[in-house]
């Protein structure tokens, strides 16, 4: 048996042909839920810059009653965008906890985009308020898409977009991303920051983080913010003294508080979604609570994706299996 061992590899193509949306959604709910009950560890997140001026990082974890192992090495490079290239870069890797031997490397792109969208709507269920209707995005990348994405298949009472790009220009893929979800919707470029978030229900920022996107006083009674871009030591992208004013929500808190938006006031009380999924916490929104949920990504989410995966991609018999003996 150990010298007929083989490896499954799964590349871009197979990852996008097997990711499902409503898959991933139920897959990043069962790892919050996992999270909370303490029946999945995460292990200490390494991420560090590097001299190149990229961001490399490592996320790991378990979950030992499913026979589940494994990590995602990932960071960003800007410069890959010179040649064309990504700048995000993941790689997930399987392994059998019995014996350590790799059962599965998968190409971590697409799972991190897709379950990060959905841990951001399971966000936007639990604390948007219901009768929202406006949304305001930051940033037209890949994973401000997926965030819009995923709100407008949750929330169908959504009826206008406003989207702020980093130079100011529309952003014609972002667009059609957007339309391909909510045919009819009321999109458009926002130029006026503060303005935009004032008059919005949800605010979703999704840029790399540079700095504080818009002003304190901008955000009004009643809004909810999902956090995305504050994903490493120094990124921030709301302002100076709004989380003491805020019901702060965190999918980690050790990690918020390390490398989310949490960092910058890491004494903010917050709840974990997972304890609220699982009845450990309860939320009651008021109509006048300012709600923010600060992402920052469970290695728990990779793992349950990627086995799901794996199983599609076993059962289904696609893939690249190679010769492993050990």
């Amino acid at each position: 048996m150990r010298e007929n061992a083989q490896l499954l590899l799964l590349d871009k193509s197979h990852v996008e042909s097997l990711l499902q949306p409503d898959e991933v959604l139920a897959a990043v709910r069962e790892a919050l839920i996992l999270h909370s009950d303490a029946a999945g560890r995460v292990f200490p997140v390494v991420r560090e810059k590097l001299s190149t001026g990229g961001v490399f990082g490592i996320k790991s974890g378990d979950v030992g009653t499913q026979g589940l192992l494994g990590f995602k090495a990932a960071g960003f490079w800007p410069d890959n965008r010179r040649v064309g290239g990504e700048p995000h870069q993941a790689t997930i890797l399987l392994f059998d906890p019995a014996t350590g031997r790799p059962l599965c490397v998968i190409d971590g792109n697409a799972i991190t985009t897709m379950r990060t969208g959905a841990a951001g709507g399971l966000g936007l269920l639990q604390f948007a308020r219901a009768d929202s209707t406006r949304l305001c995005v930051f940033g037209t990348g890949v994973q401000a898409r997926i965030q819009t994405q995923f709100a407008l298949r949750l929330l169908p009472g959504l009826r206008t977009v406003r989207y702020l790009s980093f130079d100011g220009q529309r952003d014609p893929a972002f667009e059609a991303g957007v339309k391909a979800v909510a045919k009819g919707i009321d999109l458009s470029l926002a130029s006026d920051r503060d303005a935009t978030v004032a008059a919005s229900d949800i605010v979703i920022t999704a840029t790399p983080g540079g700095g504080a996107l818009f002003s304190m006083e901008a955000v009004q009674p009643g809004t909810h913010i999902n956090c995305v871009g504050a994903d490493t030591k120094g990124k921030r992208e709301l302002p100076a003294g709004l989380l003491a004013r805020v019901r702060l929500f965190v999918d980690d808190a050790g990690q918020a508080r390390q490398m989310g938006e949490t960092q910058w006031a890491p004494d903010t009380p917050c709840t974990a979604l997972g304890d609220l999924l699982t009845g450990k916490a309860a939320f009651t929104r008021q109509a006048v609570d300012i709600t923010v949920f600060d992402l920052t990504g469970l290695a728990l989410q990779d793992l349950t994706v990627a086995r799901l995966l794996q199983q599609r991609a076993e059962s289904g018999g696609s893939g690249v299996r190679i010769a492993w003996p050990w």
